[in-house]
């Protein structure tokens, strides 16, 4: 149930949609220029690797702000950014053997 504060003479509060809203224009911009590069830049490694970060940066946004986790002590930000960078590097790694295992049985 949302709560509203009432005032001293009486009125409601306005509600604090100025974060929502910024938060809004940053994702919008953020995906305005996945779809640029999508269609500007041709097929490359570099296009890839635009994805990936834009990607991550979002994720983390989404996070930092709907999920409240941006205005959390440091300790409980490392404690889940940690395990998901060890995870990332993992997938990263197991593609790069699997990729050099298939190219030698060529």
């Amino acid at each position: 149930m949302a709560e509203t504060h009432n005032t001293n003479n009486g009125e409601i509060a306005k509600p604090k949609t100025k974060v929502i809203w910024r938060t809004f224009w940053i994702l919008l911009i953020l995906t305005a220029l996945e779809f640029v590069i999508a269609f500007v830049l041709p097929a490359s490694m570099f296009k890839v690797g635009i994805f990936v970060i834009l990607t991550i940066v979002k994720a983390f946004y989404i996070v930092a702000e709907f999920m409240h986790l941006g205005h959390e002590v440091k300790v409980l930000v490392w404690s889940i950014i940690l395990p998901m960078i060890f995870v990332a590097w993992f997938i990263l790694a197991m593609m790069w053997e699997g990729s050099s295992v298939f190219d030698l049985r060529l």
